[in-house]
């Protein structure tokens, strides 16, 4: 099985958030489809990397789905299956993330930043300490990507190939409940901590020089970060 794609999924109670999503990103919001419950945020340029989910109960939260050529090869060592649908494959990591397998489309051309220097490009995955080794392990075998150490050491991540929009971070936590987040890399922090919060978003906490933790308009935290939107 060969990850060919990865996309962010926000789920959300209902669509309010929506119209802040659209504006942080630049994005436009594609027609909706699965009875008005899923959507796509396109870019202008590159292919579609973020989507948008009604689900229906709160919190609201994050979600990644996994494009690959077979959705009928052998299913990763450790992960155990949630449910099948026609072109889905739900599925949880050791750690009880959930993600999904989906068909690949094509897609092949990163998103490039956005006017305001910004851009969608990394899922974190939040691992209580005591599954952290294991869930490095785990994402880097499905992924088949180099497992990198950050130079912070709650952090690493996996060296996503030329082209992919979304890269995967792994954050070691001190909770009890894995959980998933999106990513902004941003040339200039704090100008684009200042335009999310005109947009409806509030802070959650800073670390200078580093990223900025906010809270979208349904609750959902996500992070602005440092790290330069044009790099690979």
């Amino acid at each position: 099985m060969r990850v060919r794609w990865v996309t962010g999924f926000l789920d959300s109670p209902s669509r309010m958030a929506e119209p802040f999503w659209t504006a942080v990103t630049g994005w436009e919001l594609s027609p909706r489809r699965g009875g008005g419950v899923f959507a796509t945020l396109v870019p202008d340029v590159g292919d579609a990397c973020l989507r948008v989910q009604v689900v229906g109960d709160g919190p609201a939260r994050a979600h990644l789905d996994l494009h690959v050529d077979d959705l009928g090869a052998v299913l990763p060592v450790g992960a155990s299956v949630v449910r099948t649908e026609d072109g889905l494959v739900v599925l949880r990591s050791p750690a009880g993330i959930v993600f999904c397998l989906v068909g690949w489309a094509g897609e092949v051309v990163r998103p490039v930043p956005s006017g305001f220097g910004s851009v969608v490009d990394q899922v974190c995955l939040d691992v209580p300490a005591r599954w952290y080794e294991r869930e490095c392990a785990f994402w880097a075998e499905l992924t088949g990507w180099d497992l990198v150490a950050s130079d912070l050491p709650e952090f690493s991540f996996l060296r996503r190939p030329a082209g992919m929009g979304i890269r995967l971070l792994l954050q070691r936590t001190g909770g009890d409940t894995a959980g998933v987040h999106v990513d902004l890399a941003s040339v200039d922090v704090d100008a684009e901590v200042r335009r999310h919060v005109g947009l409806g978003a509030s802070v959650v906490r800073r670390v200078p020089g580093d990223w900025t933790t906010l809270r979208d308009p349904v609750g959902r935290e996500y992070c602005v970060t440092g790290r330069d939107p044009y790099s690979s």
